[in-house]
């Protein structure tokens, strides 16, 4: 039975997916996203196994909200144990995810400290067995990992191609050291070279590359350049959030006032919906430089909106707007 991905692949010949980012891929904006331009696939925020598995959960388990009209969307986990992963996989089955995926390339210094996310490219054992527990407890949902070509080094032959002989069913690349965080250019020579990897030791499992994309058209050619099998777009979403949409000049971001302010509108009354089980407003305000840009008074506007203290109240003050 073919898996999500190998679904999109079969329908639109190349994967565009929108990248995990911890406190902006929530069900909010995803939501907002599906009207004005949706990926080929979404996936949730970061969800944290242990944290899942402990009497703090309800912290945590709002990374799982999504709407139907979010599918396909894939829950990304992330952690050290693998028992937490299996256990937080068996109770999170019933929300039907389409995937599931594993955070190996995060480079947060909290995160790695702690022993998770790119530290676990320097621990190929526990990596090893925390696919194994995924695989386990997931049945039939396809399994992938995210994660980058080193830690303080290269390592793409040593770490890519161990975990390419974990037959996973995808593979996503973030083509930086963990080290750099974001601080150099990606080296997608070094995605090619995975690519090849994969060729030779799993030609089943699907690459997706990351890095430094800013649009659709880029991605569409890094396909064809460096032979990967799709693209997840990250941060530059927020500069255009209608980075996938089938409008071209939106996709290049020339969008109306008019559209930004009621999609703007729009997501602010998504979020008045979901608050009660997502995060305080203020978490919400890093999407309205999103869209309330690329106009005359842009910034202005942007001022007195950041200053609100609900959704309810920038409501109010976009709509003594004019268009």
């Amino acid at each position: 039975m073919e898996n999500i991905y190998q679904k999109i692949l079969a329908k639109k010949g190349f994967i565009l997916g929108l990248s995990p980012m911890e406190g902006i891929t929530d069900t909010v904006f995803r939501q907002v996203l599906c009207k004005i331009g949706k990926p080929d696939v979404f996936f949730t925020e970061f969800l944290n196994v242990h944290g899942f598995c402990s009497k703090g959960r309800e912290k945590v388990s709002h990374r799982l909200i999504f709407s139907e009209i979010e599918r396909p969307i894939v829950f990304q986990l992330w952690g050290n144990v693998p028992e937490f992963y299996a256990k937080t996989i068996k109770e999170i089955k019933d929300l039907k995810p389409d995937g599931i995926d594993i955070n190996m390339g995060c480079s947060v210094r909290d995160v790695i400290s702690g022993g998770s996310g790119s530290a676990l490219i320097n621990d190929k054992v526990l990596a090893g067995e925390i696919i194994q527990a995924v695989k386990e407890s997931s049945g039939d949902l396809p399994v992938s990992v995210k994660t980058r070509i080193g830690f303080e080094k290269i390592q793409t032959e040593e770490w890519i191609g161990f975990l390419l002989e974990k037959d996973l069913d995808l593979l996503t690349v973030h083509a930086r050291l963990a080290k750099e965080n974001y601080s150099v250019p990606c080296r997608w020579d070094e995605i090619k070279r995975a690519v090849t990897l994969r060729d030779s030791i799993s030609p089943k499992t699907l690459i997706l590359g990351n890095g430094d994309v800013g649009n659709t058209k880029q991605a569409k050619e890094y396909g064809k350049n460096f032979g990967v099998d799709g693209v997840l777009i990250g941060r530059a979403i927020l500069a255009n959030p209608w980075l996938f949409s089938k409008d071209p000049r939106k996709r290049m971001g020339i969008v109306s006032k008019k559209e930004r302010f009621e999609t703007l509108s729009e997501h602010l009354r998504i979020y008045m919906k979901e608050k009660s089980k997502l995060d305080i407003f203020n978490s919400q305000k890093k999407y309205i430089k999103a869209y309330i840009s690329n106009f005359d008074t842009a910034g202005e506007l942007r001022e007195l909106l950041m200053k609100s203290n609900s959704a309810e109240e920038a409501l109010r003050i976009l709509s003594k707007r004019n268009y």
